[in-house]
C-alpha cells in the first residue's frame, strides 16, 4: 500500500520531486505536500482505490496525514497487515 500511496502523491502533488523527497513519516499538512482542497483529493482516491467510505470524524490528521500514517488507517479499514516500510 505504501507505493500506491506515493505513487498517488507524486502523480497529484509533488509532480517533478524525486523519489527520495518524501519521508514516509512526513507529514502532508506541516510540509505544504497537501493543504486542505488536497486532503479533499486524497479522501476521493482512498475511497475509490480502496472501496470503503471515509467518515468525516476519521478526517483527522492521525490517520491521513502521512504515508504510513495513511497506510495503517487503510490496512486498519480493509483489515490487512500494513507492511514496514522506511
Amino acid at each position: 500500500m505504501h507505493d500506491k500511496i506515493r505513487e498517488f502523491i507524486f502523480e497529484n502533488f509533488l509532480f517533478n520531486a524525486e523519489g527520495s523527497a518524501l519521508d514516509n513519516d512526513a507529514s502532508f499538512l506541516e510540509t505544504g505536500i497537501i493543504d486542505s482542497t488536497g486532503m479533499l483529493e486524497l479522501v476521493n482516491w482512498i475511497q475509490e482505490t480502496c472501496g470503503f467510505e471515509v467518515d468525516d470524524t476519521e478526517l483527522v490528521p492521525e490517520n491521513l496525514d502521512s504515508v504510513n500514517r495513511l497506510a495503517i488507517y487503510i490496512a486498519r479499514k480493509t483489515q490487512t497487515e500494513p507492511q514496514a516500510s522506511g
